[in-house]
């Protein structure tokens, strides 16, 4: 019956070749010029980050990493970017707690006030990655751009470009922006074959992947300890710490419609990101200057000596960076969600490896990373995907696949960490 069934079944319409060989120029370009905007803005804001945290601190004979500094610089940083928010025409965009990785069309006012409080976030240290607001950049770069030069082009082709291009240049890979397209694509009537409608936006993602790529070097794996082939107690432990790992990220979930309204009531982004900066100010000195920043090169520290640091030092770091996280995202800073989650996650899973020495330090990792971002972003394969290339290694997928389930149970249907314009969570 389901044989009949499926030979009755009309199999979806091919696209013409002839209609997707005009995409491929458009889709080059974009992908290489949304690399560009990234590469661009992450090497400025490294640049003044060294000035900042290195030059500055130097000069002034203070402790770069000093609880003092680290108060100065985050309240600092604040009061910069409330004066973007503030003065500069745009107001850097809305509300970033609103937004996530399908950013909407801005005006081009808003997007040299955009690109400022992205790049003095960074340099400054709040917990927060470039992927939103440069995505959000790109996306009204590539429509604008599309639609002047390329006016028949339908207007739903840009985003779309410009979103896979982005996500390719971030991961450094096509295949991070090819499993969130099929996500997207999962939940829409679309005409075609699935390669037909992921045909553009893959090839912006390659381009846009090997640009970044070429020019800037990036690497996820965090070279810890090979794993091997995998028995019975990894299979445990990937389980146990990937649904830990979400219910810990489902707190900070929880939380953050509270948060964001208790700056909300600030009501000034002069009052609510320098409150904001201060705030993380004080966490920094509790975690200490590896839960600053977006996280990824401090992931690649902590990861590097596995048995470097106590189960309590690694809970601290954990507790501290989703705070942080939750505070950042919350108060006004322009930044994603995904790169500070990435090294919550990893600090979880160091820390289980730390209280029971049985636990792989990969498969920790691995897990954390799944089930943190499973909660925070509730993007299935980028979590699967993020968790798997941390670690390089081919035989944990298919215990990061069992992973998931559990923890996708704990989150599905429950808020994320993205709001609505009137302040409700997102579902």
């Amino acid at each position: 019956m389901a044989q009949d069934t499926a030979q009755q079944a009309p199999a979806a319409p091919a696209t013409p070749a002839r209609a997707l060989l005009p995409l491929i120029l458009p889709a080059l370009v974009v992908g290489v010029g949304a690399s560009l905007i990234f590469v661009g803005v992450s090497a400025a804001a490294e640049a003044f980050q060294d000035v900042l945290w290195q030059n500055l601190p130097d000069a002034l004979g203070v402790g770069r990493y000093s609880v003092l500094w680290m108060l100065v610089m985050l309240t600092a940083t604040g009061v910069a970017v409330g004066l973007v928010v503030w003065k500069v025409p745009g107001h850097a965009g809305p509300d970033p707690a609103t937004l996530g990785l399908d950013a909407p069309v801005l005006p081009p006012v808003v997007l040299p006030g955009l690109v400022l409080a992205t790049a003095l976030m960074l340099a400054g240290g709040p917990s927060l990655g470039p992927e939103n607001p440069i995505i959000a950049v790109n996306v009204a770069i590539a429509f604008w751009l599309g639609q002047r030069f390329l006016p028949r082009a339908p207007g739903r082709l840009w985003p779309a470009l410009a979103e896979a291009a982005t996500i390719g240049a971030l991961f450094g890979t096509p295949v991070a922006a090819a499993l969130v397209i099929s996500e997207a694509l999962a939940g829409r009537q679309v005409k075609g074959a699935l390669w037909d409608n992921v045909f553009a936006p893959l090839m912006a993602a390659a381009a846009g992947a090997l640009t970044t790529t070429l020019l800037a070097h990036p690497s996820f794996d965090l070279h810890l300890p090979p794993f091997g082939r995998p028995g019975w107690g990894d299979l445990l432990a990937a389980l146990v710490i990937a649904s830990a790992a979400a219910v810990f990220g489902m707190c900070a979930v929880r939380a953050f419609p509270y948060v964001h309204a208790a700056f909300a009531r600030l009501r000034h982004p002069m009052l609510m990101l320098p409150v904001g900066g201060l705030v993380l100010g004080l966490l920094a000195a509790v975690g200490g200057h590896l839960t600053l920043f977006k996280g990824l090169e401090e992931v690649g520290e902590i990861a590097a000596d596995p048995d470097g640091w106590s189960a309590g030092e690694f809970a601290t770091m954990t507790a501290v960076k989703l705070a942080a996280l939750l505070v950042a995202a919350s108060c006004g800073f322009r930044g994603g969600r995904i790169f500070p989650a990435v090294f919550v996650g990893a600090a979880f899973g160091l820390c289980a490896h730390a209280l029971v020495s049985g636990v792989h330090p990969s498969v920790g990792v691995a897990a954390g990373v799944l089930g943190m971002l499973l909660a925070i972003t509730r993007q299935g394969w980028v979590s699967l995907f993020t968790a798997a290339v941390l670690v390089a290694s081919p035989t944990i997928i298919a215990l990061l696949c069992f992973a998931s389930l559990p923890a996708w149970l704990l989150v599905t249907g429950r808020p994320q960490m993205q709001l609505r314009d009137d302040g409700t969570p997102v579902r």
